[in-house]
C-alpha cells in the first residue's frame, strides 16, 4: 500500500475545464484509519471539501466546491494512489459530477515543501 496521504500538500498536473480546479489549486490531505478528507482552494474554486474512506491503495470520496462565480457544485470520485520513483504521491482520478453534467479524468500529485 502507498504511504499515508496525511499531511500532504497535491495539486493538479494540467488546468481542468474553465471554472474547475487546475494547477493553481491545492489540496490539503488528512488522513486516519481509512478515513480521507481533505480542503482545497484556488484558481477558480474559493472553497472546496472533499470526504470520503480508502481501501488499500483505492480512494472513493465525494467532493463540494464554492467557485468564484458563487455557485456551488458536487461530484464523486475514486483515485488510484500511486507512490513515484522520486518519493511523492500521485492520485490517478477518475470523477463525475453529480450537480452537472459532466465527467473525466484527472492527475493530482504531491507538492514539495508547500
Amino acid at each position: 500500500m502507498a504511504r499515508s496521504l496525511d499531511g500532504l500538500v497535491l495539486a493538479p498536473v494540467a488546468d481542468q475545464a474553465p471554472g474547475q480546479v487546475g494547477t493553481r489549486t491545492r489540496f490539503t490531505y488528512h488522513e486516519e484509519d481509512g478515513r480521507i478528507w481533505a480542503e482545497y482552494a484556488g484558481g477558480d474554486v474559493v472553497r472546496g471539501h472533499l470526504v470520503g474512506i480508502r481501501e488499500g491503495d483505492r480512494i472513493d470520496f465525494r467532493y463540494v466546491q464554492l467557485k468564484t462565480d458563487a455557485t456551488t457544485s458536487s461530484g464523486h470520485c475514486v483515485s488510484l494512489v500511486v507512490d513515484l520513483p522520486d518519493g511523492r504521491v500521485r492520485l490517478d482520478e477518475t470523477w463525475e459530477w453529480e450537480s452537472q453534467a459532466g465527467s473525466g479524468t484527472s492527475v493530482v500529485e504531491e507538492v514539495l515543501g508547500a
